[in-house]
């Protein structure tokens, strides 16, 4: 996106007006209209092309920088595309139902926080979606946690907390590929690097969590026993269908690009799914396109289980098309290089890119609410300041989930922070001082900026982290 080259040069004054004006409209529409953000971004496209015409930038010039902007989404867009057929051939193959199994056999009378945080953890890495799995083993924590008395601010936290680690670290979650592809980074690249921060906060996290949990017994597990007859009962419980799990892992060790490791490991799947359903073609073609639908009549199992499919990304493809565009409108009409100008002094060194990077990615959060934006603009934002320090692009992707993804649901406002409120009924507020993990995660990456620790360099990329 930063080499979108401006044709004009604005005044200060006018890209602070129209940055304003646009954050406005966004913030309005989304948080108190709780309008889907694609709408409010086509107004701000409108706005900025009626400024630029009022400005005599040529219609064609203002196309052209729609049409380049989004141009730097495309590849985002084709693994899209294979995340979306990828969840519904792992439900069909019993990949991801075996593995949230898999999960809640890991829950134990004692060390409950803790292992909350692992269970959704693990089913977030398994699902790739943080909401869906606040919304369904979630819930079912915090009704366990009801009955036996324990803290629902502790317990809201350690499920925030798993869940976000889960999508954030998960092959098949949106943001992650968002944040990878808006920088040009290799999706399996981008999750190695993030593990130098992620890592180290989910063993904190686990930390924090074991030192609070009670020595209690679980008294009440009629709920997580649901769940498992539940998941028996479809059939695809096997010991054999993690095998697109590991040809996923491998293709990865074997640095195989992210979409044809996924298309491989979704023609696995695919063949694993016929040792215990027999699909005919119409069927398969159906799920991959419109997704899984499950019906053991169980709501929660269902709601876990009916996901995923081609059609099940356009909503993010449509976003990411339109915010890329809206940024290429902002690099054309020289209103990025404008802001970024007045601190570029203070741009110089490592440690003030990476923390004024990072904390873009928590203002955007705070000021719209909307993690997509937050990554999509920082990314758009700060590609030519770590050229200039010499950084590679995969720290700015790390920053932008670090600072980014797992701050939303901190935000009692956000789209993450509203949702989570409603299903759990435990206000962002009560629980944002026990969401250690998404806390730990901008600390640690702005941290290790400044000791300038686990950084790639461009001229080493291959080799080094300092």
């Amino acid at each position: 996106m930063f080499r979108i080259k401006s044709v004009i040069s604005p005044t200060f004054l006018e890209a602070v007006v129209l940055v304003v004006a646009i954050i406005a409209l966004l913030n309005v529409s989304i948080i108190k209209f709780g309008a889907v953000p694609h709408l409010p971004i086509l107004f701000s496209i409108l706005l900025l092309i009626f400024y630029g015409l009022v400005k005599k930038v040529s219609y064609k010039q203002l196309e052209r920088g729609l049409v380049e902007g989004a141009g730097e989404g495309m590849a985002a867009v084709f693994l899209f595309f294979f995340i979306g057929i990828l969840v519904s051939s792992w439900i069909m193959s019993g990949t991801i139902p075996t593995l949230i199994y898999a999960g809640f056999t890991l829950i134990t009378p004692t060390f409950f926080f803790a292992i909350v945080f692992v269970v959704t953890a693990i089913v977030g890495i398994s699902i790739g979606s943080s909401l869906t799995t606040v919304a369904t083993v979630g819930v079912a924590f915090i009704g366990m946690a009801t009955v036996l008395d324990l803290s629902l601010a502790i317990t809201a936290g350690a499920i925030v907390s798993g869940a976000f680690f889960g999508d954030k670290m998960s092959p098949l979650s949106d943001t992650t590929n968002l944040a990878s592809s808006i920088v040009g980074v290799d999706l399996f690249e981008h999750i190695r690097n993030m593990g130098w921060t992620t890592i180290p906060a989910f063993f904190l996290s686990l930390i924090f969590f074991g030192l609070l949990s009670p020595g209690v017994s679980l008294t009440d597990v009629d709920k997580i026993k649901l769940f498992q007859e539940g998941l028996l009962e479809t059939g695809m419980i096997h010991w054999y269908t993690i095998i697109p799990l590991i040809v996923l892992f491998a293709l990865t060790m074997l640095k195989m690009p992210a979409l044809m490791t996924l298309a491989v490991s979704s023609g696995s799947a695919i063949a694993i799914s016929f040792f215990h359903h027999s699909y005919g073609a119409t069927e398969i073609f159906n799920i991959l396109f419109g997704g899984f639908v499950s019906t053991t009549g169980i709501a929660d199992i269902d709601a876990l289980l009916t996901r995923g499919g081609m059609e099940s990304m356009m909503f993010t493809v449509g976003l990411v098309l339109l915010a890329l565009s809206m940024g290429g409108l902002l690099f054309t009409l020289g209103i990025v290089q404008c802001l970024l100008a007045k601190i570029e002094s203070l741009l110089r060194k490592v440690s003030s890119v990476i923390a004024a990077s990072a904390l873009t990615a928590i203002g955007i959060n705070v000021l719209i609410g909307e993690q997509y934006l937050s990554i999509l603009l920082t990314g758009q934002a700060f590609g030519s300041q770590y050229e200039k320090v010499g950084l590679a692009p995969k720290n700015l992707s790390r920053v932008m989930e670090d600072a980014g993804t797992v701050v939303n649901p901190l935000v009692p406002w956000s789209v993450c922070g509203i949702f989570i409120t409603k299903m759990l009924g435990v206000a962002t507020l009560t629980y944002l001082p026990f969401a250690f993990f998404c806390l730990l995660s901008p600390i640690l990456t702005v941290l290790f900026g400044y000791m300038g620790k686990t950084l790639t360099y461009r001229e080493v990329e291959e080799n080094t982290i300092v």
